[in-house]
C-alpha cells in the first residue's frame, strides 16, 4: 500500500463570491468521490495557521483556491513545486492568502514543507458581493479542476473510485452550494456588504 500521505484542502472565504471557489472544490471532490485512507480532504477556509499541523504531516499537498493572477476572469492555472508559496503570495485578495502563505513557509522552517506542493487556481470574477456564490465563469472551472486533482492523486497513488452513496458533508449543510444559492434573497434585497442569512434580528453578527 502506497504510505504518503495526501492532504487535499479546499482555502477560501464561501461567503464572499469566488473566493469560495476552493471550498466548492474540494467539497465537490469529497461528495463525487471515494479515496484511500491516506488521503485527507479538508475544508480550510481561512484558518492560515491553524493548517500547519496538517500540512507538516502531509507528503503531498493539493491546494484548491481562487487567486488573483492578473488573468481574465475564470482562467485557471497549476501551479507545481516551490512555484506554490510564491504563487499563494502573487496579490494579495484577503486574509486568508497572507495566512497560507505563511504556512508554507513556517512549514518549510521547521523542516516539514510537503515534498510535493500542487496549487489549482482560479482568476476571480467578484469578490465584492457578501452572501453571493461562485460566478458563472468561475464554477465552469471547477469540473477541469477536479480533473486535474483526480490526475495528482492518481499519479500519487490513492486513485479516487466514484462514491455510491452519499458522503459525509465536510461543511455545515446549511453552506452546501444548493442551499446557500437558493436561500439567498433576490437582487433587491440582497445587501451586497452584508446578508440577512447571517445577521440576528438585531443586526448584530
Amino acid at each position: 500500500m502506497n504510505s504518503k500521505r495526501i492532504l487535499v484542502l479546499g482555502i477560501g472565504n464561501l461567503l464572499w463570491a469566488d473566493e469560495g471557489f476552493g471550498v466548492r472544490c474540494v467539497e465537490a471532490l469529497n461528495a463525487g468521490w471515494r479515496f484511500p485512507p491516506q488521503v485527507t480532504l479538508m475544508d480550510g477556509g481561512t484558518q492560515g495557521l491553524y493548517l500547519l499541523p496538517y500540512v507538516q504531516q502531509a507528503d503531498c499537498l493539493l491546494v484548491f483556491d481562487a487567486v488573483d493572477y492578473g488573468d481574465p476572469a475564470g482562467a485557471l492555472r497549476e501551479v507545481v513545486g516551490d512555484q506554490v508559496p510564491r504563487f499563494m503570495g502573487a496579490k494579495k485578495m484577503s486574509l486568508h492568502q497572507t495566512g497560507f502563505q505563511e504556512v508554507l513557509m513556517a512549514a518549510e522552517l521547521t523542516g516539514k514543507l510537503p515534498a510535493e506542493l500542487v496549487l489549482i487556481g482560479v482568476q476571480p470574477e467578484e469578490l465584492e458581493d457578501y452572501g453571493g456564490s461562485l460566478r458563472d465563469v468561475v464554477k465552469r472551472q471547477m469540473v477541469p479542476s477536479l480533473n486535474l486533482a483526480l490526475d495528482w492523486l492518481e499519479r500519487w497513488g490513492a486513485p479516487g473510485s466514484v462514491r455510491d452513496g452519499e458522503a459525509e458533508a465536510l461543511t455545515d449543510a446549511a453552506l452546501a452550494i444548493d442551499a446557500y444559492e437558493a436561500g439567498r434573497p433576490s437582487a433587491e434585497l440582497a445587501y451586497r456588504l452584508g446578508d440577512a442569512r447571517f445577521l440576528n434580528l438585531d443586526g448584530a453578527l
